[in-house]
């Protein structure tokens, strides 16, 4: 017997819409094969927008019923199974659910086939009604249930330093019964957007999470009236504000996420504390609010079917999951809201990632991203007992800000970063430090240590303190995960690929300051989108010390004249620019996407690591002339650089070979030298199909508004131009150097030419020859 809806078995499938660039996938497939068990199934949905969906999976592509397991009435176009398959082929479709008839209402999908292998993690997703049998009625449930409040409560007044309580109470709740009540922000004058504003109102907004929840949590801890009291009064003076005023998610969400945030927290822990009429209006501002955030994720921002949407995914970390627990069972809204953020965590996140562990937006709005992540998953795991950290991708993901974001750098990045060439953020540090707690591996508890002695002071800067509370961040972590011990990275690879989203990163030498290298090149399948820029292709460099070779520039803010006109187009990049055109880098979302690389080919033997990358997409969609652009990275002998670029076009263009540093470099007729406070670089353009290149040393960023620059040192670059052409081969030398080690120092030669012998001198003037690969 065929498992079909009666009287559709002879028609033609449902019609299913073309999947485009920026929306999810019909998955998994032949092509997409699962990275875990069972998949994760996605689909475009009905034009209906209520429509509800029936999933069907079987070991026989005719859907024999005794081979075949169906999942009825799914609220959405994503599921996640709650049973792992056995090893095997498997097909699957999916239609149209009528919940009056309890039967497929339409032709069933096409059929797709999928292999899972017993290697495959098994990450099941408990089903809906499963977990609403988990989910408690009391208060509080945020962090802590009763049960463990008591028991933590114990613990603190046994031993008042138990998991870094001390330090929260001293850092984090005292200051807030000295302080007044922060005050209602006000619109932008004339309703004009104002950065400064703009980021001082959520920073308000973040310190009114820090009282209402710290007070709130040290109050029940410690049985102490006055903190609740205090607590009380943030509350109701924070439920009391204009919900369709400045705090409104339509007018700045920032704030209004962390608005929603305060309120969740202060009616969970402040549930008993609070009287009816008091819980009545914090509950109905509570779930105003955030029925806001949830109809523009869902309805508007529809992240189900266009994922790319940064703030709105954040949101269903840092918004829907603390404020849909603390109401879950008081609204069938907020279980909804909950199931579909369980759900969508648990089957689509994360679309800037796949299993590799890698974020395509950049290792800051992986930072970002994470932070909220954690929060969520913990939150989570502690209400329902469902692990999202099994996942593959957490598994992996702490290895990507420390190979691409290694403790002492700080331009050697790709994407938006607000840290505007500081040390890496101390909540990159905790985040990793999470990824030890859920995987045990002692390299990611290394860079937490790293990362916290390095930027020991800076706890109080915007980037830090108006995003998160660190002392409580510190407490959280301490009680829910078990200390793990650092291990040297000393023994890592020195190359870790993140194919999903086109990014390779070389770390020799991590645990030594002084001999520190680090080199990440870029050519990415997500283009241009989001916080990403025209960046395939190209590279940034960190050696012994010092960023080199350096993405310039500063994040001012998103949309300003240096972020729109210079961080996101390729002339601020380590890349070529072809015909004087970079890589497209607009405000156009199909077109930031089709503008993509991709990393063709890696390979690593002793001594040399070679990485090919292909930007042709990224180039044609600014410059319809361009045929071919790839970069060859060679990395010899764990001490210099080989690049290789071939271009071609259907009419003659100039190619323009772009390097960008701190300072200023010398110049000579085909190299460039650039020495910064501790280490230094020498570049030579060895070969050039086109004929020589003409080298000019640029300083400042061209076009940009002076305004946005006041205070800022100006940066550097060389732009090496060589002649019209329709072919281009470029092939350019780069060695790096400590100037702690004076024979290491090479002199400024600039009498080789072309030549494939190319010869430096040490300070004692004793010359010796670098040898390139054979094919150079």
């Amino acid at each position: 017997m065929r498992h079909s809806a009666p009287g559709l078995a002879k028609q033609a499938h449902l019609d299913e819409p073309r999947p485009g660039s920026l929306t999810i996938g019909y998955v998994p497939n032949e092509q997409s094969l699962p990275k875990e068990n069972p998949p994760r199934f996605s689909w475009l949905p009905d034009i209906d927008d209520g429509a509800r969906y029936v999933l069907r999976i079987s070991t026989d592509p005719g859907f024999a019923d005794d081979k075949t397991r169906t999942f009825p009435d799914l609220a959405w176009n994503f599921f996640t199974p709650d049973e792992a398959l056995a090893e095997g082929r498997y097909h699957w479709s999916y239609g149209l659910w009528d919940q009056k008839t309890a039967t497929c209402s339409s032709n069933w999908s096409a059929v797709r086939s999928f292999e899972v292998s017993e290697a495959l993690p098994q990450t099941p997703l408990p089903g809906r009604a499963a977990r609403h049998a988990a989910s408690q009625t009391s208060h509080p449930r945020l962090w802590l249930d009763p049960d463990q409040l008591k028991s933590f409560a114990a613990a603190v007044a046994k031993d008042p330093g138990h998991c870094g309580w001390s330090d929260f109470v001293e850092k984090s709740v005292k200051p807030w019964l000295e302080r007044p009540i922060v005050e209602e922000p006000r619109r932008y004058p004339n309703n004009v957007r104002v950065a400064t504003l703009w980021r001082q109102m959520y920073i308000d907004c973040q310190e009114v999470i820090y009282a209402i929840r710290h007070l709130a949590i040290a109050g029940r801890v410690l049985g102490r009236d006055d903190l609740l009291d205090a607590s009380r009064d943030w509350l109701l003076a924070v439920a009391s504000w204009d919900t369709d005023g400045a705090t409104s998610r339509a007018y700045n969400d920032e704030a209004a996420f962390r608005v929603v945030v305060a309120l969740a927290w202060g009616y969970d822990w402040l549930h008993d504390h609070l009287s009816e009429e008091q819980r009545d209006t914090v509950r109905t501002v509570l779930l105003r609010r955030t029925r806001e955030v949830a109809d523009h994720v869902i309805a508007h921002a529809r992240i189900h079917v266009f994922p790319y949407d940064s703030h709105a995914v954040r949101s269903l970390s840092a918004v829907l999951t603390p404020a849909c627990i603390a109401l879950y069972g008081e609204s069938d809204e907020a279980v909804e809201w909950l199931d579909y953020t369980v759900e969508f965590l648990a089957t689509l996140y994360s679309p800037w990632a796949g299993t590799d562990g890698g974020w395509a937006e950049g290792p800051h709005y992986w930072m970002t991203g994470m932070a909220y992540l954690v929060e969520a998953a913990n939150l989570i795991r502690s209400y329902i007992g469902f692990d999202l950290y099994r996942r593959p991708f957490f598994q992996n993901t702490g290895r990507f800000p420390l190979y691409t974001k290694a403790p002492g750098t700080r331009r050697a990045g790709f994407g938006d970063d607000s840290t505007m060439g500081d040390l890496p953020g101390l909540k990159v540090g905790y985040n990793v430090r999470q990824f030890a707690g859920v995987t045990g591996d002692g390299h990611y508890q290394w860079y937490f240590d790293r990362i916290k002695a390095d930027a020991a002071g800076t706890e109080a800067a915007f980037y830090n303190y108006g995003w998160w509370d660190l002392n409580f961040d510190d407490l959280v972590y301490r009680h829910d995960y078990r200390e793990v011990a650092a291990a040297s990275p000393a023994d890592l690879p020195a190359l870790a690929v993140f194919h999903d989203i086109g990014w390779a990163a070389v770390q020799k030498h991590m645990d030594d300051p002084d001999r520190h290298l680090q080199f990440v090149f870029k050519s990415s399948p997500y283009g241009s989108l989001s916080h990403s820029h025209g960046d395939q292709n190209a590279f940034v460099l960190y050696a012994y010390g010092e960023d080199l070779a350096i993405q310039s520039g500063y994040y001012i803010a998103f949309n300003s004249s240096m972020h729109l006109n210079w961080r996101r187009q390729t002339r601020s990049k380590n890349a070529v620019l072809i015909g004087g055109k970079g890589q497209y880098a607009e405000k156009d979302k199909a077109l930031a996407r089709r503008a993509a690389g991709r990393i063709a080919e890696v390979e690593e033997k002793p001594g040399h690591i070679r990485i090919l990358g292909d930007a042709t997409a990224a180039y044609q969609v600014a410059n319809p002339l361009v045929q071919k652009a790839e970069r060859e990275i060679h990395f010899v002998n764990d001490s210099y650089f080989v690049i290789v670029d071939q271009v071609e076009c259907s009419e003659p263009q100039e190619l323009q070979w772009l390097c960008h540093t701190a300072g200023a470099s010398q110049i000579g007729r085909s190299s460039f030298r650039y020495n910064g406070r501790k280490a230094g670089f020498y570049g030579q353009f060895v070969f050039s199909s086109a004929g020589t290149p003409q080298i000019t040393a640029v300083e400042g960023f061209p076009g940009i508004d002076p305004a946005e620059l006041e205070g800022l040192e100006l940066h550097h670059h060389v732009c090496a131009t060589a002649p019209p052409a329709t072919s281009h081969r470029l092939v350019t030398l780069l060695v790096p150097y400590s100037l702690k080690e004076p024979k290491r120092i090479f002199s400024f030669i600039d009498d080789q030419g072309f030549s494939t012998d190319i010869y430096f001198s040490d300070v004692d003037d004793q010359r010796f020859k670098l040898s390139l690969p054979k094919q150079f």
